[in-house]
């Protein structure tokens, strides 16, 4: 516990870590600096780069205290394990060694400020064996400080040290990256953040419960200095002496509950509008915060879409339900993981940037909601392939055209079998679709009158629209996709009407049929100006509906 009589100290500089081994997340980078110190193979400039709260500036600190101790009997050289005890070890994790200077770019990004930085490389240090210079932020230094500092950066004196840090690495010219070691620290893993966090709690005295913890650590990004901000509020939120749990950490963060999200998620994904706003308005009353929902909304969906790809990898996901998840995945296809995924992302940006959040947010769930239940390609072929009326693309507009005689035959060449040999003209367009082709299905559903169908053989007449090679094309294709050869002809004979042709004519027929129905004609009659919007066929076997939807407007 803290001592009343002193200041407090924030839990991110009370345990900022002093030398490598306290240095968590970071072990390859700590075995490269500690072998180097050790055989003497130090570079004259260091560049250190990753996200905020990664370690960056402490390791440029640790760096200094290991090539200016001189160990407790006042002796010793550079080495991987400072002292802690000497005179440079202290002033240095105090911030007063007049030999370690530290500079942040961000706020003396001018040229000036660098020329200041090159004099000073010419004296040698006061009271270390190196003089230091940390830059923080060094991606903020304008052209001209970059110029500047080059030529010394290339051949600076014996005694001075260069430690760059940077979370824009992009932004440094390549001139200086090629002049620095280079060391990437990385995002620290969700379980040493949680075991550092759970150490570090018990050393305060605090009782922060296990899944406390896991959302701080979650919440952390991957940010040591992040996650301890994040522990030193949730302790003062629960007050002295209190038991810190999983729900006073949600409700600081705005998180909303694992539960809640499946729950809303599974009702986009039914295309239960009403419910899932609902659900919405719910969470976003207990304090959820907008964009987190969404946040943990495109988490949920990609943790599912691991689980159906890879199910050995979705341990390391955060902990929703398995069985529940197992559950969702095996009945969701892949595109609608993926599209859901798409549109989450594109959502959270809107919501962030909208002048109201709660409302993008709604906006972005009706949407995905909408087009939770639409076919895939796949499904939709699978679903028409007996049917000879498909409709896709651009609707072309038939005209009469010269006779075309074209033909093609392509032989198979070791092919595999990949696709069973469509039964009739509309399971073979319905391929098209199906593997990607939508071009070609356009073309075959609007500009292509069947002429004669069977299995390895098709003639058809084109509209002056269709490409004069489509017949190629289609055998082409038709043959690597079934493994077998396909002749595919155009000729000059009349054919049946197109495809987009026949199901206008049959759409045609059914509203005929509707609006001759006596129920249909006594209601238009007790509405005045209602029209059919939309018709739709009932399913005798399962008594249900089948088709786009029905009512009136």
């Amino acid at each position: 516990m803290t001592d009343a009589t002193q200041p407090y100290r924030v839990l991110a500089r009370k345990y900022r870590p002093v030398d490598f081994s306290t240095l968590i997340g970071q072990e390859a980078m700590v075995r490269t600096l500690s072998n180097a110190i050790e055989s003497a193979r130090l570079a004259h400039a260091f560049i250190l780069t990753g996200v905020r709260g990664v370690g960056k500036t402490t390791t440029a600190r640790i760096i200094a205290r290991a090539l200016n101790c001189v160990g407790a009997d006042g002796q010793g050289g550079p080495t991987p394990n400072p002292c802690g005890v000497c005179e440079h070890c202290v002033s240095i994790s105090e911030d007063r060694h007049v030999d370690v200077l530290e500079m942040d770019a961000a706020s003396r990004t001018g040229v000036d400020d660098i020329r200041d930085l090159i004099d000073g490389v010419l004296y040698r240090p006061v009271t270390g064996r190196f003089k230091i210079y940390i830059v923080d932020e060094v991606h903020m230094l304008s052209r001209n400080a970059f110029n500047a500092l080059l030529k010394t950066l290339e051949e600076p004196p014996e005694h001075v040290k260069f430690i760059f840090a940077t979370t824009e690495i992009r932004r440094v010219p390549v001139t200086v990256l090629s002049r620095c070691q280079r060391f990437d620290l990385r995002r620290v893993g969700l379980e040493v953040l949680a075991g550092h966090f759970t150490e570090i709690a018990r050393k305060e005295g605090a009782s922060v419960s296990d899944g406390a913890i896991a959302l701080i650590a979650r919440a952390a990004d991957g940010s040591v200095r992040d996650g301890l901000s994040l522990l030193d509020q949730a302790v003062a939120h629960g007050g002295p002496g209190a038991e810190i749990g999983e729900d006073a950490v949600r409700e600081m963060l705005g998180v909303a509950e694992r539960v809640h999200v499946v729950d809303l998620f599974e009702r986009l994904m039914k295309g239960e509008i009403a419910q899932a706003l609902e659900r919405f308005d719910s969470m976003y009353g207990a304090g959820a915060d907008p964009v987190t929902i969404l946040r943990d909304l495109a988490e949920l969906t990609h943790w599912l879409t691991r689980l159906k790809a890879a199910p050995g990898a979705a341990g390391i996901a955060p902990a929703f339900d398995m069985e529940r998840g197992r559950g969702l995945s095996e009945r969701l296809p892949m595109a609608a993981l993926a599209r859901t995924w798409q549109m989450l992302l594109k959502g959270i940006e809107e919501t962030r940037n909208a002048p109201a959040a709660a409302q993008a947010a709604e906006m972005v769930l009706v949407r995905i909601a909408y087009v939770a239940d639409l076919p895939t390609p796949a499904e939709l072929a699978g679903a028409l392939g007996g049917k000879p009326a498909v409709a896709s693309g651009t609707p072309g507009t038939p005209a009469p055209a010269a006779p075309r005689e074209t033909s093609a035959t392509t032989p198979v060449a070791e092919r595999p079998a990949t696709a069973a040999l469509p039964a009739s003209f509309g399971e073979a367009v319905a391929l098209f679709e199906a593997r990607g082709e939508p071009l070609l299905h356009a073309y075959l559903v609007n500009n292509v009158h069947l002429v004669r169908f069977e299995a390895g053989n098709i003639a058809f007449r084109l509209t002056e629209d269709a490409p004069p090679d489509l017949a190629a094309q289609v055998a082409r294709r038709l043959s690597d996709w079934t493994g077998a050869d396909w002749t595919v002809e155009g000729c000059g004979e009349e054919g049946s009407p197109t495809l987009r042709e026949q199901r206008e004519r049959e759409e045609e027929e059914r509203r005929a049929a509707v609006l001759a129905h006596p129920a249909v004609a006594k209601a238009l009659d007790a509405f005045p100006g209602a029209t059919i919007r939309e018709v739709r066929t009932a399913d005798a076997s399962s008594g249900t509906q089948t088709g786009a939807g029905e009512g009136w407007t």
